[in-house]
C-alpha cells in the first residue's frame, strides 16, 4: 500500500465555481504512482466548497452561481451571525450544503473521471482569499 499526501494552496478566486482539476493533478504527482486506488480531497474552510460536476460548458458554472445565490441569498433577514460580512453566514450554510471533502477513484496513475466531470471549488465569499486543500492519495 503506498500513502502519499500534499498541501495545496490555491489562489484567491472570486465568488463562484471554478474548475481546479488540473491544479490538483499538477500539483500532486503522486497520484502517477497508483494503480487502485483513491484521492480524497479536504478543504479546510468553512465558507467554500467541493463538487464534482460538468467540466465543459463554463455555463454550467455560471448556472450554479446564479441557482445557490437565489436559494441562500445575502439579504436573508434572519441571520444572526453578520459580523464577517452579508457574504459569511450564506457561505457557511452553503458549505454545508456541498461539503468541504471529495473522494476520486484513481486507475492506472489517472483521476477516475467521467468524461465530463471535473472538479469545482465552489467560492462563497466575495473575497475568501486563498484556500487550502489537503490532499491524500493510497492505493496499490
Amino acid at each position: 500500500m503506498k500513502f502519499y499526501q500534499e498541501t495545496l494552496t490555491l489562489p484567491s478566486y472570486s465568488r463562484g465555481f471554478h474548475l481546479i482539476t488540473e491544479q490538483i493533478v499538477n500539483n500532486f504527482k503522486e497520484i502517477r504512482n497508483i494503480e487502485q486506488g483513491m484521492l480524497q480531497i479536504f478543504l479546510k474552510h468553512t465558507s467554500a466548497g467541493l463538487t464534482i460536476n460538468e467540466n465543459a460548458d463554463p455555463d454550467v458554472r455560471k448556472d450554479f452561481e446564479t441557482f445557490i445565490r437565489d436559494l441562500i441569498p445575502d439579504t436573508y433577514p434572519h441571520f444572526i451571525h453578520t459580523a464577517e460580512g452579508p457574504d459569511d453566514m450564506p457561505a457557511h450554510i452553503k458549505t454545508a450544503f456541498f461539503g468541504n471533502t471529495l473522494t476520486i477513484p484513481i486507475t492506472q496513475g489517472k483521476l477516475n473521471l467521467g468524461t465530463w466531470q471535473g472538479i469545482y471549488l465552489c467560492e462563497f465569499r466575495n473575497r475568501g482569499g486563498n484556500r487550502k486543500l489537503v490532499m491524500s492519495a493510497y492505493g496499490k
